[in-house]
């Protein structure tokens, strides 16, 4: 919760800028967006550390970590286009483009966030390897 929380207020303000929309329309868009996303990391990331789990060498390194974000962010792109696209009006490609952007964004942040959540949390028992 904490890190779509973290999103929604960095999306928003960004949205109703570039759109001209109000902040309340483009919070409504952000907040779905961020149930989506928080849909779609409950199963990535079940079906991650399920195969993190599976290989020989379990550890989370850097390779691992920029696989982890970008399947995430990859997938998300494929849900949110549609939704974008209808919400703001604009065309399947526009949308496409927002989505680049935020795609943009969410790699790194979602990168950060991971990173950091490890170090206050620690890993997965399941990627600590014997």
């Amino acid at each position: 919760m904490l890190y779509e929380t973290i999103a929604i207020s960095c999306i928003s303000p960004a949205i109703a800028a570039i759109f001209k929309q109000d902040l309340v329309y483009s919070g409504a868009l952000s907040a779905t967006m961020s149930a989506i996303a928080l849909l779609w990391n409950m199963i990535f990331n079940a079906l991650f550390e399920r195969w993190e789990a599976s290989r020989r060498q379990p550890a989370r390194t850097l390779g691992r970590r920029i696989l982890h974000a970008t399947g995430f962010e990859g997938g998300l792109i494929f849900m949110l286009v549609p939704v974008v696209s209808w919400w703001l009006d604009i065309s399947w490609f526009d949308a496409f483009v927002v989505d680049i952007g935020l795609f943009a964004f969410f790699f790194c942040y979602a990168f950060v966030f991971q990173w950091a959540f490890d170090r206050v949390f620690d890993v997965p028992a399941a990627t600590k390897g014997s």
